[in-house]
């Protein structure tokens, strides 16, 4: 059973330690920000290496449980080129309403889509001012699409109901529950946005049984939203952010 030991560890970093170092680390950044010119690049960069190490051990977690699969933690592209084209399709449509919401309503957004800066305020310091930060903001920007997708919605899902026994909502909702919890440091309100887009994504997976669509969507929404965000850094929210 030793799968059942390292996925409970697994589980429990996930819970205890992303959202405490999260924390810590971002409210070091917010302190660093404007008198130490290197502070987001070394933040991302451990950031990435984290992820990546955190998504290695849920992928063995996974490999040698038995009864899982590459099939079974989304891992599969049923239906060839059709999905692949829905995909991308689906990925240009949400980037060209996003775009479309951002310019057209008073302050960046409609009254049913929340404000492209309102949102930012909750992670404010991770907003790149250089090249270099905007190169790692893109590349925190793909290992976040890739890796919590493995991780948050293939495996935590799949182990949930393969090994808990847990119905596939209870187990989603579970999953969804450690995703939120792990981006502590954006506070309240960007707990409650980081909720609603986790729903969305973990509907897309449980409706094609794919990562690949999931994976396209937070990549494309974190590049929006992190490298590119429409209307610059609300620098003046910069060091309220923070809990």
């Amino acid at each position: 059973m030793a799968y059942g030991v390292l996925a409970a560890a697994l589980v429990g970093y996930l819970v205890v330690v992303t959202p405490s170092l999260g924390k810590r680390t971002y409210d070091r950044l917010v302190r660093d920000r404007d008198r130490d010119p290197g502070a987001l690049v070394r933040l991302y960069r451990l950031w990435i290496g984290e992820t990546w190490a955190v998504t290695a051990v849920a992928l063995v977690v996974a490999w040698l449980t038995p009864g899982l699969d590459a099939a079974r933690i989304g891992l599969r592209l049923d239906g060839g080129t059709s999905l692949i084209v829905g995909a991308l399709a689906g990925l240009v449509l949400g980037m060209a309403i996003s775009a479309l919401a951002a310019r057209k309503a008073p302050g960046g957004g409609l009254p049913f889509w929340p404000s492209p800066r309102a949102t930012a305020v909750a992670y404010a310091a991770l907003l790149p001012r250089t090249s270099a930060e905007r190169w790692h903001a893109v590349a925190m920007s793909v290992t976040a699409g890739v890796c919590e997708e493995i991780v948050y919605r293939g495996v935590l899902i799949a182990l949930g109901t393969h090994l808990l026994g847990l119905p596939v909502p209870a187990a989603a909702a579970l999953a969804l529950a450690v995703f939120v919890i792990g981006h502590l440091y954006q506070g309240v309100r960007g707990m409650v946005m980081v909720a609603v887009a986790g729903i969305s994504l973990t509907l897309l997976y449980l409706n094609t049984g794919s990562l690949l669509l999931p994976v396209l969507v937070h990549i494309a929404v974190d590049l929006r939203s992190l490298a590119f965000p429409p209307h610059g850094e609300p620098r003046e929210a910069a060091t309220t952010v923070s809990r």
